[in-house]
């Protein structure tokens, strides 16, 4: 008997497990690394052909009994998108500030590869579900185009926007078929929630993280030479130390893909408060050490103990990274 629980077991998890295993050594891998955005695109397009070629035979086949098809078209679908999301998920890891709401979304994408590692999971909670299996596409759609599009030199928030749009676009020919609708209709249903959708991810776009942008090295430091920071601070300091100083500098090291350029802006904070804005020059991607710039603060209140930050933002709200340093009175 317990062989037969065994092979029953294996039968219905084993092809998971080694699923898990290989999307975690790729991570491990690959986690230094930006995904090809060949590879991405070329997978983002069989899969949205796989979609609509499942959705438009599915009711075919299934009238025949032809269960082998289906089966097919899902688990190739499931097997795309998830080697879409293992592609990404470093990228989002390295842009993603785990102290801040921005690690919400990278939860969702994690949450979501996991459910197409294991078959069990997808096929009882995506796969009965139309709108679950729309929702899953959607998202991964959405997620790999934010990620693809500065590869190819497209900023940031437009990529946001953009990829937002896209993924709902997407979806035009299985609302056409759901709903029975003609192409126009089916087309204007979708560009009305593609304009919902770029909205939302305007509104949220502190909350996503500005994928590939990563903090390749940053510092909080009394000064700086051949742009390199001295005298780095390793925790608290006081008051009185930081008057005989006469300020601090953050320093920060910004990698993004060759060719994109991104202006970034340092915002100083004190318990969470905005105390000084600095506009830096635009990042140049390309460097793997990344785009190394700073800001200096001189004019610190006459109390300035409590917790400091920095963060580093994109000029349009997406946070990059976070320096921390604390002050004692």
């Amino acid at each position: 008997m317990s062989g037969l629980r065994t092979g029953h077991f294996l039968r219905r998890w084993g092809v998971s497990f080694a699923s898990l295993s290989g999307g975690l050594a790729t991570l491990f891998v690959f986690r230094r690394g930006l995904p090809h955005v060949g590879w991405i695109i070329g997978y983002l397009l069989l899969a949205w052909l796989l979609v609509i070629l499942s959705a438009l035979l599915r009711d075919a086949w299934q009238a025949r009994g032809w269960k082998l098809p289906v089966r097919g078209a899902d688990y190739a679908v499931q097997t795309l998108l998830h080697g879409v999301l293992l592609f990404i998920l470093p990228a989002y890891y390295a842009s993603t500030t785990l102290t801040s709401l921005n690690a919400i979304f990278l939860g969702l994408l994690v949450g979501l590869a996991l459910l197409a590692t294991f078959d069990p999971w997808f096929g009882a909670l995506v796969q009965p579900r139309t709108w679950a299996r729309h929702a899953f596409f959607f998202l991964a759609l959405f997620g790999a185009l934010n990620v693809a599009l500065p590869l190819v030199r497209v900023p940031p928030f437009p990529s946001l926007v953009t990829s937002a749009t896209v993924a709902v676009l997407a979806l035009t020919p299985l609302i056409r078929r759901g709903w029975a609708l003609s192409w126009s209709r089916a087309l204007r249903v979708t560009l009305g929630a593609a304009v919902v959708a770029a909205t939302v991810a305007t509104l949220a776009r502190w909350a996503i993280p500005p994928a590939p942008l990563a903090l390749a090295g940053a510092a909080i430091a009394q000064g700086i030479a051949d742009w390199e920071p001295i005298d780095r601070v390793i925790g608290p300091i006081t008051a009185a130390q930081l008057r005989e100083w006469g300020g601090l500098v953050a320093y920060t090291a910004i990698y993004a893909p060759a060719g994109l350029s991104q202006p970034v802006e340092h915002v100083w904070r004190l318990d969470g408060r905005p105390v000084t804005v600095v506009r830096l020059s635009p990042v140049l991607g390309g460097r793997r050490e990344g785009f190394r710039t700073y800001s200096r603060k001189t004019g610190f209140p006459s109390n300035p103990a409590g917790r400091w930050s920095v963060d580093v933002v994109t000029t349009s709200g997406q946070l990059v990274g976070r320096l921390r340093f604390q002050v004692l009175p």
